[in-house]
């Protein structure tokens, strides 16, 4: 995944949340994977095939929920030419709205962030996500390792994520400063003691980044020597040994090491969304610290903004879960606005739909609900702005939702 798709990676995981738990009644739910070279017109006819298929079910309700959730896929198809870079992934079935006899046929699509690789059609009792899921895995995951004689740090960072994975203690003791053979004990003593605790480390770095997780780089780094005698000696499992992309000298071992690994391997991480995550965070926290600084935040702000053109990024954190309402007045065409919390919606759609309209009194709407992000997706493509979703999970993600979650750095102060 691009460090780019950030708002594409957050559409297809919230998809895949909504999806996910919805069960039909019996096998009445249409998935489809079309791969990008697959024509578009033989998609259709195979999903006409399917409809003539569908016919031979003996339950009616089955039969023409299966129907027209075939019909509601090939009018959804019919809009495209050709298949998107990436392909397209459909699925189209009907859910109850208020119990039974209450369904629903809906259709869903998306453009995957991961060419599809072959076609695929299932009809079932659930929506086959576990395809777009895979989408979603990392082709690049990078082990960390922070070592010095005392302590030891193993992280695992994919994409937006940074998992401390491992954290162990030496329990050597610092170097004597007593003379004669008493000190050369000692410290054969502690080269022993050093010894064993290289072939722990090794042990866990295997299971950490072989076994429970498949790196496909390995960065190595800490304070002093220990590092590099960790690496010469050939401790490192051989596989690992071949995947170390960076040494780095750090500060720090252990959990704190490996969070300054993160900082410091710039060049070897420059296509990690975290570290493109924590860039982003860290230039608003200085721009909105500084007198004049061309960052603002909270929404009606980053709204007026995007208006006025002057918003260069958009950032919003993964979690906002924010809608907006637009409701239409069927008579003279009014509409009315209002962005809510997505668990409060329902109960501002009633009061929307309850009010009488400003206008001419009429109290007959048509209810449009979009997610905050494709709000501000929609803005921001007008005025050729971006926008950056934000992991919520992450340090930096967790400091920017103390500012509300929605902010925007600027082009020029308006």
């Amino acid at each position: 995944m691009s460090k780019t798709d950030s708002v594409r990676l957050y559409k297809v995981r919230k998809l895949i949340s909504e999806l996910s738990n919805k069960e039909g009644r019996g096998t009445e739910l249409v998935s489809l994977y079309i791969p990008p070279k697959k024509a578009i017109h033989e998609a259709i006819a195979n999903l006409r095939e399917e409809w003539g298929t569908a016919g031979n079910i003996k339950s009616d309700t089955t039969r023409n929920h299966v129907q027209d959730a075939l019909t509601k896929a090939m009018q959804r198809l019919k809009l495209y030419r050709t298949a998107p870079e990436t392909g397209l992934v459909l699925f189209s079935g009907a859910l109850p709205t208020n119990g039974p006899g209450s369904e629903v046929v809906n259709v869903w699509e998306i453009v995957p962030p991961k060419p599809v690789q072959t076609y695929l059609y299932a009809c079932d009792d659930h929506f086959r996500v576990e395809y777009l899921k895979d989408m979603l895995k990392e082709d690049k995951v990078f082990g960390l390792l922070a070592i010095d004689s005392n302590d030891v740090g193993m992280g695992i960072l994919s994409g937006d994520r940074l998992e401390i994975e491992d954290l162990m203690t030496s329990g050597i003791s610092g170097k004597t400063r007593k003379g004669g053979q008493s000190a050369r004990r000692y410290e054969r003593g502690r080269e022993m003691e050093l010894t064993y605790f290289f072939n722990r480390v090794s042990e866990h770095a295997t299971r950490v980044f072989m076994e429970s997780n498949k790196v496909t780089g390995l960065i190595v780094g800490g304070p002093g020597p220990t590092k590099d005698e960790f690496l010469k000696e050939g401790y490192l499992h051989y596989e690992l040994q071949k995947r170390v992309v960076a040494v780095l000298d750090l500060g720090y071992a252990g959990r704190e090491g490996v969070r300054e690994m993160v900082e410091k391997a710039g060049d070897v991480l420059k296509d990690v969304r975290l570290v493109e995550e924590k860039k982003l965070v860290q230039k608003f926290l200085f721009e909105v610290n500084r007198q004049g600084g061309l960052a603002i935040y909270g929404l009606p702000r980053v709204i007026e903004a995007l208006q006025k053109a002057s918003a260069d990024v958009v950032l919003v954190s993964d979690d906002v879960d924010m809608v907006r309402l637009d409701a239409t007045c069927k008579k003279c065409g009014t509409v009315k606005l209002e962005t809510v919390a997505a668990q409060k919606k329902i109960q501002e759609r009633q009061g929307m739909m309850s009010t009488p309209c400003t206008s001419c009194g009429a109290a007959d709407y048509e209810v449009e609900e979009k997610d905050l992000v494709d709000v501000l997706e929609d803005l921001a493509y007008q005025v050729g702005s971006k926008v950056e979703v934000i992991s919520s999970g992450t340090e930096e993600g967790s400091m920017f939702k103390t500012f509300g979650g929605v902010a925007a750095l600027l082009r020029y102060r308006a």
